[in-house]
């Protein structure tokens, strides 16, 4: 079977051939998506030291090599700025043109056409507001908070719409809910504030039957009944530190894919030998019945050697049935 016939058979717990690292995928990207500015410069790739606003108004240093930039001005810090504040209209040309030049540029091939939205939500309202004042507005001024999130999502909405006018089939969502212990944000929190505005974007996507794929990091137990009631197909990076793998395998089997659980720190570290063995544990424990991509569970910039003795495990051991 093919790349694009085999993730389907992994979402959908039905025998895929192999374990693989992740979605085959074209990505379309709109401009800013990665931080960028309405010319398509500033961005994570720029040297230690670098600074830059992106389409947001939000400002950026770059303070580490190999590890995104650090949001230092939030332009709506201040409840009164929001009435001077221009939110980016998606449905301008330097912002959603991007998506249909890299539309054009698309052979086809046995893989899915997606798109990204980053920070879908919750980041960007922290990038806009500060995170510690988007979490006291919860609390001390909630309509505020809510205005916040609700534009926030009405300019996802608008990029969505280029993206299912492109024709996408996959689109990665994603907002880091999770601390090392817990949840950065009270359930009730989430529920109240989040989860209506996540789901007029998700009720959208499933609507045009396009695949979900949704990324947060840290301790995510205690939302995995709403990811799964909001329609997501495949959920990562899974937290090897943070989570009961275990526990999330058995709640989410044949219900929604896995991606990750890869220890990040072994592929960190080394040697070879002990990433192999994670990797091969990590399938047998995940993989068993599909519903399982194999990957680091996390972004870091790895030793190049430490990559490839990753991927070669993965090739290695991901044959089915795993063992």
């Amino acid at each position: 079977m093919d790349a694009r016939e085999n993730a389907l058979r992994i979402l959908h717990f039905d025998h895929p051939a192999r374990v693989v690292e992740g979605m085959p995928v074209y990505e379309l990207l709109y401009t800013g998506v990665n931080h960028e500015d309405y010319d398509g410069g500033g961005g994570h790739h720029l040297p230690v030291g670098s600074r830059w606003q992106d389409i947001w108004g939000v400002g950026w240093h770059k303070i580490q090599e190999g590890v995104m930039g650090m949001p230092v001005i939030n332009p709506l810090a201040e409840m009164e700025h929001l009435r001077r504040y221009r939110f980016p209209d998606p449905d301008d040309e330097r912002i959603c043109g991007r998506i249909y030049q890299m539309k054009a540029q698309f052979s086809g091939g046995d893989v899915f056409l997606a798109g990204s939205h980053r920070d879908t939500l919750w980041e960007k309202s922290y990038m806009l507001v500060g995170m510690e004042n988007m979490m006291a507005y919860f609390l001390t001024e909630p309509a505020y908070a809510r205005d916040v999130l609700h534009h926030i999502m009405d300019f996802q909405l608008g990029i969505a719409r280029h993206y299912l006018a492109c024709g996408v089939e996959f689109v990665q969502l994603g907002d880091d809910l999770g601390t090392q212990s817990g949840l950065l944000l009270s359930p009730r929190i989430i529920h109240e504030f989040l989860a209506p505005e996540y789901r007029r974007l998700f009720e959208l996507y499933r609507s045009h039957g396009v695949i979900i794929g949704f990324h947060s990091c840290g301790k995510i137990e205690a939302a995995l009944d709403l990811f799964m009631e909001l329609g997501v197909a495949v959920l990562n990076p899974i937290q090897a530190s943070a989570n009961d793998l275990d526990s999330l395998r058995q709640r989410t089997q044949g219900k929604m894919a896995l991606q990750g659980g890869v220890s990040s720190s072994i592929v960190m570290e080394g040697p070879a030998e002990r990433i192999e063995a994670e990797v091969r544990r990590r399938i047998q424990q995940l993989g068993q019945q599909g519903g399982y991509f194999c990957a680091p569970d996390q972004g870091m910039p790895y030793p190049p050697a430490h990559l490839d003795a990753f991927h070669a495990a993965v090739e290695r051991f991901g044959v089915y049935p795993p063992g």
